[in-house]
């Protein structure tokens, strides 16, 4: 498992093969293995396999345009009205999703939508999310087409024993 940790790294792109079902229902599975405040699990997961969708969800911001060149994106929704800590169990499903997509061999990255109003819109907007979930991110998904080697980002430097 710690060496799965170190090899997930952040693909930006991908080769034309598509992602599976059982590929995809894999990765939900694993997103929802996540752990969140109460068992409340208020995750909601758009799976966008549709070009013309990924196309619009390439345009939420400058840093979204890998969304267009992977086979699927899924977008990781919170619903607010059930759980105050949406944004730390819909993050866990998202680095459960992440750690899923490179032990299958794919590639993916997270793509930052929430806290920016317009960037949820946007993205609420190109997929009639309804009012009341929250967007917390874009994770496109595909075989990758790039390769980087493990790492660990280690730095004694951040770590305190016992106090600050």
């Amino acid at each position: 498992m710690l060496d799965l940790i170190k090899k997930r790294r952040s693909i930006r792109k991908y080769t034309d093969e598509p992602v599976s079902d059982a590929e995809i229902r894999a990765l939900l599975e694993a997103a929802m293995a996540a752990p969140s405040a109460n068992n409340t699990q208020p995750w909601e997961f758009v799976v966008v396999r549709e070009e013309s969708l990924r196309q619009k969800l390439a345009q939420t911001h400058p840093w979204s345009t890998m969304c267009a060149h992977a086979p699927v994106v899924f977008v990781v929704c919170g619903d607010e009205r059930r759980s105050d800590h949406w944004v730390e169990d819909t993050s866990a499903a998202t680095q459960n999703l992440l750690l899923a997509v490179t032990a299958l061999g794919l590639g993916a990255v997270w793509v930052a939508v929430y806290p920016h109003a317009e960037r949820e819109e946007h993205v609420r907007k190109a997929l009639n999310i309804p009012r009341g979930l929250r967007v917390l991110c874009l994770v496109p998904v595909g075989h990758p087409a790039e390769a980087k080697p493990p790492r660990t980002q280690y730095d004694e430097r951040r770590v305190h024993y016992d106090g600050y």
